[in-house]
């Protein structure tokens, strides 16, 4: 059987340039898992361009080819989160066709759980960037203090820095996404077409709303999970599955 169809979120891109070339997407790919690795060794706050260019082994310029800051870089790795989830969620439901409201619910809830374990950087950046740091604007540029040199304050040095990146492969330009956009909505707009294709039923407003509680609900109740054990608590886990049965179960039968 096919995978579930996937909707992708309407947000414009988050990338200065976007890559065509396999070896530009091979970079940028490189460049998001550097990211994602350091997210968990130093936390969002500590985070540099110039330590995920040293961790990628790129030079800084091609961090800035793609991101003006960190935080650009990092709402593109919560992008690439989110196309991944929706990646395991299709092909879960794909391998079991026969699931019912509460299997597909399980296959929604267990894909984001076995997330939070194994992939680097997902418990701190899931699907959304972390709030912004005193001082920091919501696009990620630090506001202009005294002495400020650091790699974020002008988000230039890709343009002064020789990257050897010159491909000519004439990437387009990107833009940035605006911090306005809800995460959430993402999420509960992915989920509710592949659960509404796999069920055979309209994607309509009522299944949005409800989906999209559902997930405001079960995010909050996963990071209290993990809060009370890096693992997950079990208990609440459990808990959290037993609330969406009985919340999404009735508007997906």
């Amino acid at each position: 059987m096919d995978p579930v169809p996937q909707t992708r979120p309407q947000t414009a891109p988050v990338l200065r340039r976007a890559p065509v070339q396999q070896r530009s997407a091979e970079r940028l790919a490189r460049i998001l898992d550097a990211c994602a690795v350091l997210l968990d060794e130093t936390g969002y706050e500590r985070l540099s361009t110039r330590a995920v260019a040293v961790r990628a082994g790129v030079p800084i310029g091609s961090v800035y080819r793609f991101f003006g800051n960190k935080r650009a870089m990092v709402a593109a790795l919560a992008l690439r989160n989110l196309d991944r989830y929706a990646e395991r969620v299709s092909e879960r439901l794909a391998a079991t066709p026969l699931l019912d409201a509460h299997g597909a619910i399980d296959g929604v809830l267990d894909e984001f759980i076995a997330m939070k374990r194994t992939v680097p950087g997902f418990a701190l950046v899931d699907f959304g960037v972390p709030a912004a740091l005193p001082g920091e604007a919501s696009d990620g540029t630090p506001g202009s203090t005294p002495g400020n040199t650091s790699d974020e304050a002008s988000g230039t040095e890709g343009d002064t820095i020789g990257d050897g990146d010159s491909e000519g492969e004439g990437d387009g330009e990107g833009g940035s996404r605006g911090e306005a956009e809800d995460p959430n909505r993402l999420v509960a707009e992915r989920i509710c077409a592949l659960l509404a294709t796999h069920l055979g039923r309209p994607a309509d407003e009522e299944l949005h709303r409800k989906v999209l509680v559902g997930v405001e609900t079960a995010d909050a109740l996963v990071r209290l999970a993990f809060r009370a054990d890096p693992a997950g608590d079990p208990a609440l886990v459990d808990e959290t599955r037993l609330l969406l049965h009985a919340y999404l179960g009735p508007s997906l039968s």
